[in-house]
């Protein structure tokens, strides 16, 4: 940033009060003009603006992983270094503070996971207009938003961010739009001070669980409660993904074999940049990773299974296969078998769909997703183009469930709404 002159006006005071008149005339004319400045400033429209697509609330279409975009684009605000310089970067951050400088010039200062940047907004041909900047300055503090920008190294140090380097913002959308309350535990969580506590805790836990790995006084079980709403208010902190592994103990009334009344748990949480794929490709990568390392390093525990519970070896790709639920349905109905359309499937569909998989595409392992909203829990997403279906998955292996995964509904105004649609204690949603 370029260092600037700040010029203060001398003016001569007269020592004598102005008569009640003129001091009332004054006033008027004061508040006439900070009026017609308001009135000024308030005539630059959106509306009007030919780079109105550079900025602005992003719509709730957008929201329901309408596009899947490569997250590799995205830089993370701790990974800004002067090795970037005049790179071209994206990345997405909570506002920290606001800082107008006139009306052409913006500074906010933006924050990802206890790392903090600079960003510049300033009036620019066919890139930034003014309205751009007041749309800035209006921000809410603790916004979510997405800054499209180019680094750059100022000459002096910058003392109020962590990365000692400027974004010069081109574009700017804004993903959540709430005033701070401080009685959100979240909130509170966002700070650089408790995400270090957090990390240093997630750390110390690490080398116990390391230390400890075979055995401590035997195996110690305990009543596990469901990890969702804990794991929901840890990315509403801004910690990105969590995940929990621990064991489960829930009353089922079913009697199978896939119902157990105990077992061990994997809970995942993340945040989406675009799209609930994303989600997808970490199940992906986990159990294609999983299958790899038990062939390569189970080899005799594998023979010695075999031996006495004989099993064929499991069949799965490089790159998992996904199917919608519509696509697997029509597998279904070209195989003879009747069933309803936008219903969940049964044990006995599940089944078969999977032997009908692994002969049409050679896997026993695969993803089937877009199941029909009805059949999903309130806070799941609806899918942008259809909403008869949602932006959720399940994940089989030889026609068994294994794993069921969706994008939650995260704007309040609208998980009240789907919450009233299906009847779901709507009088506990507060969407204020």
């Amino acid at each position: 940033m370029s260092p600037c002159l700040l010029v203060t006006k001398h003016l001569k005071l007269s020592a004598r009060r102005p008569p009640r008149r003129r001091a009332a005339k004054l006033e008027k004319l004061r508040r006439r003009q900070e009026a017609a400045a308001e009135a000024a400033i308030s005539s630059l429209n959106v509306e009007d603006d030919p780079l109105s697509a550079n900025y602005g609330d992003v719509p709730l279409s957008d929201l329901q992983s309408k596009e899947a975009k490569d997250v590799a684009n995205w830089t993370q605000v701790g990974s800004l270094t002067g090795e970037l310089k005049e790179k071209y970067v994206i990345l997405r951050g909570r506002i920290q503070t606001i800082r107008a400088v006139a009306k052409k010039m913006a500074f906010l200062v933006v924050r990802e996971k206890g790392f903090t940047v600079q960003c510049v907004v300033s009036e620019q041909p066919e890139l930034v207009s003014r309205q751009m900047v007041k749309y800035v300055v209006g921000l809410s503090r603790e916004s979510i938003v997405d800054v499209e920008g180019v680094v750059s190294v100022p000459n002096v140090a910058i003392k109020g961010a962590t990365q000692q380097v400027e974004i010069q913002a081109g574009e700017q959308l804004v993903r959540v739009n709430q005033d701070t309350r401080l009685n959100y535990r979240v909130l509170d969580m966002r700070t650089p001070a408790n995400q270090g506590i957090f990390r240093i805790q997630c750390q110390v836990g690490t080398v116990v669980l390391l230390y400890f790995r075979l055995d401590y006084k035997g195996q110690p079980a305990c009543l596990a409660q469901s990890p969702q709403l804990h794991k929901q208010m840890s990315i509403c902190g801004d910690f990105g993904r969590v995940f929990e592994i621990g064991p489960v103990f829930r009353a089922e009334d079913s009697f199978t074999h896939r119902h157990l009344c105990e077992f061990t748990g994997l809970d995942v949480e993340m945040e989406i940049k675009t799209h609930y794929s994303e989600v997808m490709d970490i199940v992906d990568r986990l159990f294609v990773s999983m299958f790899d390392s038990m062939n390569q390093n189970c080899k005799k525990e594998l023979e010695a299974i075999d031996k006495q519970y004989p099993f064929e070896p499991l069949k799965y790709l490089r790159n998992t296969l996904r199917l919608t639920f519509e696509e697997g349905i029509q597998m279904l109905k070209d195989a003879g078998v009747e069933i309803d359309p936008l219903g969940d499937l049964n044990t006995e569909a599940e089944r078969k769909l999977g032997r009908l998989v692994l002969e049409k595409y050679g896997t026993e392992f695969y993803i089937l997703h877009r199941y029909p909203l009805s059949v999903r829990p309130f806070y799941t997403m609806p899918c942008h183009d259809n909403p008869t279906y949602s932006n959720s998955f399940d994940v089989f292996i030889r026609g068994e469930e294994i794993i069921s995964g969706a994008q939650r509904v995260h704007v309040p105004e609208f998980l009240a709404e789907r919450a009233q649609a299906c009847m779901a204690l709507p009088h506990t949603v507060d969407s204020e």
